[in-house]
């Protein structure tokens, strides 16, 4: 870690610790896991931009605390996009993804059940943070193959190049922090 980055998210004062992803670029980490406030806060300022869904979708990890907060407070029902399969997921579908914060290709499954739930439903796709957009392109893959239909795509901050998409709904940027 190389110091913090200080930024205001959802009327949150926060100082995000910095990391680095290669010897040329640094990134501000935000980690919703274990802060309550600016989990409520952003889900409360989301729902205020989303446009009206039927369930939410987000990919495990980090955006779990922030997709059931939305859907506590919004449409009531989520689905996680798992990492891996499990022993309850019946005839899983999966799309793989390579995104900014990890060294490889990932996978991400839904079991049939899930599939189930997004068929034919508006979905609002959601994440914590949009750097490259690959994360968000395989949970699209997933919301195509379930027979869902995307209505908005979501963060709370979109960072670098993302920022300047007209294709995504964000509270705040987040700089690249190039050395």
């Amino acid at each position: 870690m190389t110091g913090t980055y200080k930024m205001t998210i959802a009327g949150c004062e926060r100082e995000l610790p910095m990391y680095p992803v290669n010897d040329k670029l640094e990134i501000a980490a935000f980690i919703l896991f274990d802060d309550v406030e600016i989990t409520e806060k952003s889900a409360q300022a989301l729902l205020r931009l989303c446009p009206e869904h039927d369930i939410i979708l987000t990919a495990e990890a980090k955006s779990i605390p922030l997709c059931y907060e939305l859907a506590r407070i919004g449409c009531k029902r989520y689905v996680v996009a798992r990492k891996g399969t499990k022993v309850y997921m019946t005839d899983p579908i999966s799309a793989s993804v390579n995104s900014i914060t990890t060294s490889y290709d990932q996978m991400l499954y839904l079991g049939l059940e899930d599939v189930e739930k997004l068929r034919n439903k508006r979905v609002l796709i959601l994440d914590d943070v949009i750097s490259t957009g690959e994360s968000l392109k395989v949970l699209e893959n997933l919301v195509e193959k379930s027979g869902g239909t995307i209505v908005g795509k979501a963060a709370v901050l979109a960072e670098g190049d993302a920022a300047n998409r007209d294709d995504i709904i964000f509270l705040e940027k987040l700089p690249l922090f190039f050395k």
